[in-house]
């Protein structure tokens, strides 16, 4: 449609101008338009530009005849109409009544004098123009200069009155030298002959005579025997053609800004146009960098997994072996005492006592020999049926939900302030750490989040502990005796913001731990504040301490409170997923010595060492000594060095550990130094 069309048409009725008139908010409607939307009230109401638009909605009307420009005054009553652009008409009533009219643009109500519509101006300006708009889109214009076989113009030039086709233009009408200034136009059939059909508007109120002259102040055309009847008398007049030309040099200067303003608009369209263009290639592009990445993290994650299930096939291989070789060494020593007890009962069958004598003590030493080669443990599973490997994919996974696209840093202006640290509310407990901080600024309303970051307790890289919306934070797991330098940064979808200053935070200097009632066997009966532990099977249990140690060295002691029918506790260190059902060191987990009232042993994973001599009873303790420095572990009764190091080469995470029965209870005491005679 062409872009001029729309300037055209009738806000009313939705087709070009027939009969255009000026109203007098400048706006034009079709003049059968204008007699459809007068609005008539009887006389003595209230106008109505003088209502609220709740006293009356002229839409809601049922439409009667209306007054013409040669009505009499009286009308019919007729249905309800609506035009096209959904205006309904209005009817006057058979009494006298007052006229105004609406404009659909603007909404702007003005009264109309007794003349009706016939005092507005009627726009011959715009009715020229749309005549000339039909014709063109009807007819086409031929050149006038093409001496055979005219072809259709393509310019028309506005001072010289002349249709030319492309080729004619260029050979006779170029734009240089003195023609460079004369405006050419698309052609249209109703400019050949224009000023021929042209012809003088004549006055409204004088049909015989024509404009002469222009009101300035009533900003209308008025011919002479208007002046001379004195309507304008002191009114600024000014001639017409003076007027005219000044009024259309004001309009060409406007239209060179607009003229500006639409070259920059196209170019601003070819601008935007490119853009796609590239939005789209870009896009493109980016989808297949995503996919490319997206590929290669699932590669890694299938490599990974290849290894992993390397691991597992290899811990199965190893268990397997393991318990194959503890069924065939079973299996010989199983039949070579079955071997010995049939040979020993024939040997007692016999009635030759002589000879029952000659080789019964042998007999007996054998026998002693094989009771012993069954001693406690020899009967147990030297491997544990579960797998003592964990995947933690809860990082893994946590990552791969929050993974988004980052913001340009470059487009944004605004930079996140530093947290300010809360000393007050920071504190130090055990081995925990509790920090809280605060954005004072507006600027806090920008914040998503904060990550708060450590450093390894020897003044080493920071790493990411907390990463969320709080405000505050408590870090456990912490190193005994160490100083840790803390920071906190605020970040957004635009980035992140300036660190705080560091804080330094000291832990306690020896452990202070009680027994874990979250991680023990369901059979253990802790009391006194976690700190005294029994058991209600008659089976070991296993239960944990809430301290966890990977550095420095640390010493605790156990109290025996009970000790009946001779048990043997086990008492050590073990890693968090060691077995909890069974004697403590029978797994790969743990590390222990299982001591009973007269001796002592070393175990992990359910191989016995360097027994000891010497045992416990009511009233004993037993202390642990930790050294993570010589990365060693150390046992000791009644304060004294029992039995030479226990185990050596010890790396990783240990926990305190201990696993009773019914008949035993001991009570934890932690907080202690190392004393100087075991130094």
């Amino acid at each position: 449609m062409d872009a001029m069309e729309e300037e055209l048409k009738c806000p009313v009725c939705g087709s070009l101008f027939k009969e255009p008139i000026i109203l007098p908010c400048s706006h034009n409607v079709c003049l059968a338009c204008a007699r459809n939307i007068i609005v008539q009230t009887p006389e003595g109401e209230t106008p109505p530009q003088n209502r609220c638009s709740s006293d009356y909605d002229y839409l809601d009307m049922d439409k009667m005849s209306m007054y013409s420009e040669t009505d009499s005054g009286y009308g019919s009553y007729t249905p309800c109409l609506k035009s096209p652009n959904g205006v309904r008409v209005f009817p006057p009533a058979l009494v006298h009544r007052h006229c105004s009219i609406t404009c659909p643009l603007c909404h702007r109500s003005v009264s109309l004098e007794e003349r009706g519509l016939r005092g507005l101006q009627r726009n011959r300006l715009l009715e020229a123009i749309v005549s000339r708009y039909q014709q063109s889109r009807t007819a086409s214009v031929k050149c006038q200069l093409c001496d055979r076989n005219p072809v259709d113009a393509t310019v028309m030039c506005e001072q010289c009155d002349v249709f030319y086709c492309a080729p004619c233009q260029q050979r006779c009408h170029p734009s240089r030298g003195p023609l460079a200034k004369h405006r050419l136009l698309p052609p249209a059939p109703a400019q050949a002959g224009t000023a021929s059909a042209r012809r003088q508007a004549s006055c409204v109120d004088h049909e015989a005579e024509n404009y002469g002259m222009y009101c300035v102040s009533c900003k209308t055309p008025v011919c002479y025997q208007c002046l001379e009847e004195g309507k304008h008398g002191k009114h600024d007049v000014k001639p017409l053609a003076a007027m005219w030309k000044q009024h259309k040099c004001q309009l060409s200067q406007a239209l060179n800004g607009v003229s500006d303003k639409a070259k920059e608009a196209k170019e601003f369209l070819v601008q935007l146009k490119n853009l796609l263009q590239q939005i789209q290639e870009n896009g493109v592009e980016f989808e297949a960098c995503l996919v490319a990445q997206c590929d290669s993290l699932i590669e890694a994650l299938i490599r990974q997994k290849a290894k992993l299930l390397t691991k597992v096939t290899k811990e199965k291989e190893s268990k397997l072996k393991t318990v194959k070789d503890q069924i065939t060494h079973c299996t010989m020593k199983l039949r070579q005492t079955t071997g010995m007890m049939e040979f020993c009962l024939e040997v007692i069958k016999e009635n030759d006592p002589s000879g029952f004598l000659q080789i019964s003590d042998a007999l007996i030493k054998r026998v002693l020999v094989s009771q012993e080669q069954w001693v406690k443990g020899a009967l147990e599973p030297k491997v544990c049926p579960e797998f003592a490997l964990t995947v933690n994919t809860d990082p893994l996974m946590q990552s791969i939900l929050q993974l988004d696209f980052t913001q340009n840093k470059a487009e944004t202006s605004t930079v996140l302030p530093a947290p300010l640290l809360q000393l007050e509310k920071c504190c130090m407990r055990n081995n925990s750490a509790t920090l809280a901080w605060r954005i004072t600024t507006v600027q806090a309303l920008l914040v998503e989040g904060y990550v708060l970051e450590l450093d390894d307790g020897n003044s080493g890289s920071y790493r990411e502990v907390y990463v969320g919306k709080e405000t505050i934070c408590t870090v456990d797991g912490l190193h005994f005796n160490s100083s840790y330098n803390a920071r906190v940064k605020a970040y957004n979808s635009a980035g992140v913001g300036a660190y705080s200053k560091v804080v330094v935070l000291k832990t306690s200097d020896v452990a202070w731990f009680t027994f874990d009632p979250t991680s023990a066997h369901r059979d253990i009966v802790l009391s006194n504040e976690n700190q005294t532990v029994t058991c209600n099977s008659y089976d070991d249990r296993v239960v944990l301490g809430t301290a966890a140690f990977s550095k420095g060295v640390h010493y605790w002691e156990l109290s025996v409170d009970r000790y009946d029918n001779h048990p043997d506790p086990a008492f050590g260190v073990a890693r968090i997923n060691t077995m909890k059902d069974m004697m403590l060191g029978k797994d790969d987990k743990a590390w222990a010595m299982y001591v009973d009232n007269n001796r002592s042993w070393f175990m992990h994973n359910n191989s016995h060492t360097n027994r000891a001599e010497g045992g416990i009873t009511k009233g004993s303790t037993v202390g642990i000594l930790l050294d993570l420095t010589k990365h060693t572990l150390t046992f000791f009764i009644n304060k004294q060095h029992h039995g030479p190091v226990a185990f050596e080469n010890l790396e990783g995470v240990f926990m305190p550990a201990v696993s009773l029965n019914r008949n035993v209870q001991v009570t934890l005491i932690t907080g202690l130094e190392v004393p100087k005679s075991i130094m």
